[in-house]
């Protein structure tokens, strides 16, 4: 028995030191995922250099790593339906509000807001600036069949573009009406390049002023206001997504900390923040 009793203790020594290896790995690698967050964005957040700016605060506080998806709105919300972002920092109300009605998102808060502006060239062949609303700048762009760049991606830009479109009854086509496909920051070089015009992000209009030649022709119409809310995926639907760490971002974005660092954001560089910090209570799904 003595024997026997040695070699089976033998053996179980010797399994678990086989499995220690693996239960290490195992460790390792649950560790990185719950130190890691997946950031789906609109393009507007990273090419202002906003997330650049606050991110580093976040990670060193919470040891987080934030991985960046900066795409338009609608295409970070896809990514983030997929269960491929663990949460989500856009600027699409509507889009907002279904992903949160199908169940995808956890919870919302807005945090933030800037304002688009309607910009062209500076001698203005449309007289877009004598107009007093987006819909009549609109309607006075497409009278006159000048250039209008379309950043077409479903962008918040575009969805805000869109809602504009139909305020002003109009269903913009033709060669004068050009859907590009690409982000803020390239729909504008091509604007500037073409002398037509454009809706875009003050933010993004800011960080590349000096490499455009393009004039704000409409701003602080109602229509205009640019709002960005932060949403977690739900762990329900998506048992993958690192939900702790999402509503640690939440938490922090929304704080009086993080809300300071937006609103500190440009200030030095551009003489006027970027954004305005505009934190609210989290909304019901």
């Amino acid at each position: 028995m003595g024997s026997r009793g040695g070699s089976v203790r033998g053996m179980a020594v010797g399994l678990v030191a086989s499995l220690l290896p693996v239960l290490a790995a195992k460790s390792v690698l649950a560790g990185a995922s719950s130190s890691r967050l997946r950031l789906a964005t609109t393009t507007s957040t990273e090419n202002t250099g906003l997330l650049a700016a606050i991110l580093p605060a976040f990670e060193k506080l919470f040891a987080c790593k934030v991985q960046v998806i900066a795409l338009g709105s609608g295409q970070a919300m896809a990514v983030a339906r997929r269960g491929d972002a663990d949460v989500v920092l856009t600027h699409a109300k509507p889009l907002e509000e279904e992903f949160m009605a199908s169940g995808h998102g956890l919870e919302r808060r807005m945090v933030m807001y800037n304002d688009f502006v309607v910009v062209g060239p500076p001698e203005d062949p449309a007289r877009v600036s004598g107009a007093r609303t987006a819909a009549e700048a609109f309607s006075r762009i497409a009278r006159g069949r000048a250039n209008f760049f379309s950043r077409g991606d479903s962008s918040g830009t575009h969805v805000k573009e869109r809602e504009i479109w139909k305020a002003a009854g109009i269903e913009p086509q033709g060669s004068w009406y050009m859907e590009v496909g690409r982000g803020m920051g390239e729909t504008l070089m091509m604007a500037s390049e073409k002398r037509g015009y454009t809706l875009a992000d003050r933010g993004t209009l800011l960080a590349f002023r000096g490499k455009v030649s393009l004039s704000v022709l409409l701003e602080g119409a109602p229509m205009l206001r640019n709002d960005y809310s932060v949403i977690a995926v739900n762990p329900e639907l998506h048992p993958g997504v690192n939900y702790p760490c999402a509503k640690r971002f939440i938490e922090w974005i929304a704080s009086r900390a993080g809300q300071k660092l937006i609103g500190d954001f440009g200030k030095e560089k551009f003489g006027l923040p970027l954004f305005h910090p505009a934190a609210t209570p989290a909304a019901s799904p």
